[in-house]
């Protein structure tokens, strides 16, 4: 039981020491610049999507509702 104890305190200072360390090193590019990132994106994303809805002219799923008439039934001729 102490083998055990005193590995398991030596995994955990190894992983202390690792995050200790890897927080002190230079930020990554997702620290520095993520927030930048995401908020240009969105601005483009709504600029494109503004854009589209109110310059293009699309009609989006128009709903047939009164505008379509049912074709007359014919049956079939039987011929003789």
């Amino acid at each position: 039981m102490y083998r055990f104890a005193k590995a398991a305190v030596n995994i955990t200072g190894q992983a202390a020491r690792q995050v200790r360390h890897g927080s002190s090193a230079q930020p990554d590019f997702h620290t520095k610049h993520g927030n930048t990132v995401l908020i240009s994106g969105t601005v483009f994303c709504v600029a494109v999507w503004s854009y589209v809805l109110t310059q293009t002219g699309l009609t989006w799923n128009p709903s047939p509702v009164g505008r379509m008439m049912p074709k007359e039934w014919r049956e079939k001729e039987e011929e003789e």
